[in-house]
Order: C-alpha cells, then sequence, then structure tokens
C-alpha cells in the first residue's frame, strides 16, 4: 500500500510540474467564420457572422494606403487589402497585433478569401489597355500562406482583377479586365480551363451557388451582358443581353436568391450626363428579366458607378450613387418599402436582425429599422466609406475607410438613438488605435497571433492544475491517515 501511496505522490508532483513548464494553450472561442469563398462572404452578398460575444471592442487598425476592398474576418485574424500600394496584411482581431505585411504587385480592390490556410487576392488597376482590355502593368492572382504572408503562387491575367474571385471545389474562378473567366487550380496555380466571357469585367465579383457561377459584364454599348456558367460542364447556361444599359453593370456583383439573380445598371436618361438607375431582378434558370424598377435618375459619377445590393428575408438593400438615396424593395411585392436621401454612396449596405447598415462618401454611417426605414442612427466614421462595404461579426460592425484604417466596434454603439438627438460627433475619436509597435510588429514575417485572451486562458488553467494537485494530496493525506 505504501508503494501505492508513493507512486500517487510522484505522480501528483509530476502534474503539478508539468502544468508550470508545458505551454498550454486553451483558446477562447474563435471570432470569425473559418473559411470566406466569395465575395462577401454569401450569394447574398450580406457578410453576416454570428457568435458568442467574449468582449466588446473598439479598436483601429492603421494601414498604409485607402482601403477599398471589403475586410475579411477567419478565426481570430483579420486581412485586409490596400488600394494604391497593394500591400497584404492581417492583424489578430483580439489583441490588435499585426501579424504579418507583404504586397501584391498592383492595386488591391479584391477581398482576401480564404480556404485551408491559402489566401486568394486579385490584383490590378482601372486604366485601359491599346488592345482595349482593362488594366495596365501586372494584373492577376496572388496565393498567399494565411500564416506567414509569403507567396504560394501567382498566376498572370491580360486584365485587371479588381473583382474578388470565388473558390469552387479545387479551382479558384476568376474575372477578368480581358473579357475572361478562369478557372485556376488553388493548389499549384495552373489553369484548368477558361472561358470567354465577351465583356470585361470590372468590379462585378462573380457569385457561384452550387455549380453555378453568376456574373455581369460591359465594356461598350453592345457588350453589357450577364452570364451564368456551369462549372461542371464549363458551359454557358444562359446569357442576358441588356442592351439599354450604358454603364454600371460591369460595376455590380449580383445577389442570388432562391428563385431569382438581382443587379443594378444605368440607362441613359435626358440631359447631358444624366442617367437612370435601375434595379434589375432576373429568373434563374433562364436569365429572362423578370422585373424592372427604377431607383430614379441624376447626374453620372466617376467610377462605382452602381451600387451593389444585399438580399436579407426577401428584402434587397441597395444605395445609388446616382440618386443619392438608399433604398429597400420589396422582392414578393415588387415595390419600394422605403427610400432615404443619404448623400454620395457607392457601398454595398449590410442586414442583421432587425437593422440594416448603410455608408456614405462622406463617411457617416446610417442604422435604421429594416422594415419601415425608421432613422436610428447617424454617426461619423471617418474617411471615405467606398467602395467597400461594411461586415458584421460575432456582434461587431467592421469597416475599411479609405482614411486607411479598419474600424470594429460593437453594434451597440451604432443602434443608440439619444433622446434628444441623433448622433453626429466624430465617432473615430473614441477607437483605440493599434500602436506603432503593434502595427510595425507584423513587418518580419510571423506566425505568433498576439492573442491577449490565449495567455488569460493559461492562466486560468494552471491555477485549475494547482487546485487538483493540492486535492489530490490533501486526499493523500487523509488516506494515509485513516489507514495507521
Amino acid at each position: 500500500m505504501k508503494v501505492k501511496v508513493k507512486h500517487l505522490i510522484c505522480l501528483s508532483g509530476l502534474g503539478l510540474l508539468l502544468s508550470f513548464l508545458l505551454p498550454v494553450n486553451v483558446s477562447a472561442a474563435v471570432f470569425g467564420p473559418d473559411s470566406w469563398e466569395q465575395y462577401r462572404l454569401n450569394k447574398t452578398n450580406n457578410p453576416v457572422h454570428g457568435g458568442s460575444v467574449d468582449k466588446t471592442m473598439r479598436k483601429k487598425y492603421p494601414t498604409d494606403n485607402q482601403l477599398r476592398s471589403t475586410p475579411v474576418v477567419v478565426n481570430d485574424i483579420l486581412y485586409i487589402g490596400n488600394h494604391n500600394t497593394g500591400s497584404l496584411q492581417a492583424f489578430n482581431v483580439k489583441s490588435g497585433e499585426r501579424l504579418w505585411k507583404s504586397s501584391a504587385p498592383n492595386w488591391v480592390h479584391s477581398e482576401m478569401i480564404y480556404k485551408d490556410d491559402v489566401l486568394f487576392v486579385g490584383y490590378g488597376n482601372r486604366y485601359y489597355q491599346e488592345n482595349g482590355n482593362r488594366g495596365t502593368e501586372e494584373s492577376g492572382v496572388l496565393a498567399v500562406d494565411a500564416e506567414t504572408g509569403e507567396t504560394v503562387w501567382k498566376f498572370d491575367t491580360n486584365g485587371e482583377v479588381m473583382p474578388t474571385p470565388a473558390i469552387h471545389g479545387d479551382n479558384v474562378y476568376i474575372t477578368a479586365g480581358d473579357e475572361q473567366l478562369y478557372g485556376v487550380n488553388r493548389e499549384s496555380g495552373e489553369l484548368d480551363w477558361q472561358f470567354d466571357l465577351g465583356s470585361i469585367v470590372s468590379m462585378s465579383s462573380p457569385v457561384i451557388e452550387e455549380d453555378t457561377l453568376y456574373v455581369g459584364g460591359g465594356g461598350s454599348a453592345d457588350q453589357f451582358h450577364f452570364n451564368a456558367i456551369n462549372l461542371v460542364n464549363q458551359e454557358r447556361v444562359w446569357e442576358t443581353e441588356f442592351d439599354q444599359v450604358a454603364a454600371g453593370l460591369d460595376d455590380v456583383p449580383p445577389v442570388v436568391s432562391e428563385t431569382s439573380i438581382y443587379t443594378t445598371a444605368l440607362v441613359k436618361a435626358e440631359g447631358d450626363n444624366m442617367y437612370e438607375h435601375m434595379l434589375y431582378e432576373m429568373d434563374k434558370e433562364t436569365g429572362e428579366i423578370t422585373h424592372r424598377e427604377s431607383l430614379g435618375t441624376g447626374e453620372h459619377v466617376k467610377n462605382n458607378k452602381s451600387g451593389a445590393p444585399v438580399i436579407q428575408d426577401g428584402t434587397i438593400f441597395v444605395g445609388s450613387p446616382i440618386t443619392q438615396k438608399f433604398y429597400a424593395f420589396d422582392t414578393e411585392a415588387k415595390e419600394m418599402k422605403w427610400e432615404y436621401e443619404g448623400g454620395v454612396n457607392k457601398a454595398p449596405p449590410v442586414a442583421y436582425n432587425e437593422y440594416v447598415y448603410f455608408g456614405n462618401a462622406a463617411g457617416d454611417v446610417f442604422t435604421f429599422e429594416a422594415e419601415s426605414g425608421e432613422l436610428v442612427n447617424q454617426m461619423k466614421l471617418g474617411g471615405t466609406l467606398a467602395p467597400a462595404g461594411a461586415i458584421i461579426i460575432n456582434e461587431h460592425y467592421i469597416s475599411g475607410s479609405q482614411d486607411g484604417n479598419v474600424y470594429i466596434q460593437p453594434l451597440e454603439d451604432i443602434q443608440t438613438l439619444s433622446e434628444s438627438e441623433l448622433y453626429t460627433g466624430e465617432k473615430s475619436e473614441e477607437f483605440t488605435e493599434v500602436s506603432t509597435d503593434q502595427a510595425n510588429a507584423g513587418d518580419s514575417t510571423s506566425s505568433s497571433d498576439g492573442s491577449e485572451e490565449s495567455s488569460s486562458s493559461n492562466t486560468t488553467l494552471i491555477l485549475i492544475l494547482v487546485v487538483l494537485t493540492l486535492v489530490i494530496f490533501l486526499g493523500i493525506y487523509w488516506y494515509r491517515k485513516k489507514s495507521k
């Protein structure tokens, strides 16, 4: 019996020693989804991911240039690319530490989509070549190691890849400024197949549902077409010509519902530089245009001419840079629910539960009751909020701005209406800015996650192990005393 007791004492002591010597890593619940495979996360263009809120955060992540691509959050990491510099950066959402920084050869307007520890990001610019292709200098897609930021492979195209690529099966699908659809093997970076779309895709990121890819294109008066491509058969399912459209169809990532496709475009109106902004509904099986809804007429704008829609519970939410209004359209009743004049806006909104959030080029964020259109709050975030739209992850609103910052804040911050008036102050002053040391921490390749929560969890577990060890010692002492 004494031998057994001695063994127990030795094992308990060893367990106590190991609890202090071995690294313990028990992480809290992850913040975001575990993959991000197409523009704004899903076919609705409404990037919302739920979860339990460990704690609220009000952080400002600084980058080195304008942000015109949507922030992407996978697990606890935020990925973002910059406009002019082409910088690619990864931040730990919770600690604010920049984990790494690398760069693409040209502008980055594409989101950094993610699957199986690899990021895919398009690059290119809006300028035209002499042959009519859109995008000068280098254009293409990078595959990037999500942990280190190192390039895995590079695929070159003959035109810009400003639209966000999309992942389906073993391939990354790329729409570009050279009128081509590329299917590239996501492991090797080799071209599997290529399809001639017949029109330039400027910012119309493709949307994939099951085995079908949907995308709009343009470039000239006779090139505004919308395509549905079967990715298994590598064939066109249908093609719809928009013969009255003069601009915008190639700028808009479409929305896919159970039965329909929704997109927007501009039609020439009477008057110099005047255009009518149209919302289109197409039958998903045939491509037939089943409804046209006018959003109104206004003066043409430079770049990002046509608002990108999102859908939630049968309602299309969309902003118009032409009319300078926000809209909610009932897809069943085929009528407008409400509209609101909110200034020039070029970013898609985001809807969550009973609210919808719009941003404008002046840096304002508007919160509306989704059903009634009642304005709940308006606040100044900072910079120009365009063309990238915000996302909602784990009850937090996350937005990139042309002031070079990514802002993250709890939803409750922008759902509050004061008793006397709407909040319209400089909300950006209330954010905790990541320090210079933190922001520069990832200039060299780093795989550390810098998580404060991980350290806290380690301490908690060690304390638990200490308590358990003491309990074991007391039990042994009691047993020996009783057996004498």
